[in-house]
């Protein structure tokens, strides 16, 4: 392989090996200042957006022993990694697509299984990290806040005071 391919094929796999996800977008009819409006709204979640060549990320994922992509590398291919939170990046690449009908998800790899458009749209349907992480922490506190208002109320019910 020709020095300059080798490069490309590493630097790609460089952006493979620091997400745990892949999601492949076509950009046929992106502009330059849809692909910057793009970068700017999944930065926040340290996602970025690369335009690859077929041939590089297809080699690419061999060599990492990822999942075949090959059916969807037709076309203008761009690639989102990077970040812990692909249903964050997946929500906002969606409205992006929604609002602007020019950038196209074709599929992708999370936790090294490939998945469709319409698995995508399932992935931007679940709740980011930080949500779940909430939800996570409201369903740990809510059992001992109510034993706690439990054995308050029973306190003032009985006419008795906090010890202080």
């Amino acid at each position: 392989m020709r020095s300059e391919k080798q490069f490309l094929v590493d630097e790609v796999a460089a952006h493979l090996a620091k997400s745990n996800y892949l999601l492949l977008a076509d950009f046929t009819h992106v502009t330059v200042d849809d692909a910057a409006k793009v970068r700017e709204a999944i930065r926040p979640f340290g996602a970025e957006y690369h335009v690859v060549k077929n041939t590089i990320l297809n080699i690419a994922l061999k060599n990492a022993n990822m999942p075949d992509l090959s059916e969807y590398l037709t076309g203008h291919t761009a690639i989102l990694t990077g970040g812990d939170n692909p249903s964050a990046v997946a929500k906002v690449v969606l409205k992006f697509f929604k609002d602007t009908t020019r950038l196209e998800l074709k599929a992708g790899i999370v936790e090294g299984n490939s998945i469709d458009k319409a698995g995508i749209e399932e992935l931007s349907k679940l709740p980011t990290l930080d949500e779940a992480r909430a939800t996570l922490l409201s369903l740990l506190s809510t059992p001992a806040g109510n034993f706690v208002r439990v054995l308050v109320a029973k306190n003032d019910k009985e006419g008795g005071e906090a010890a202080a």
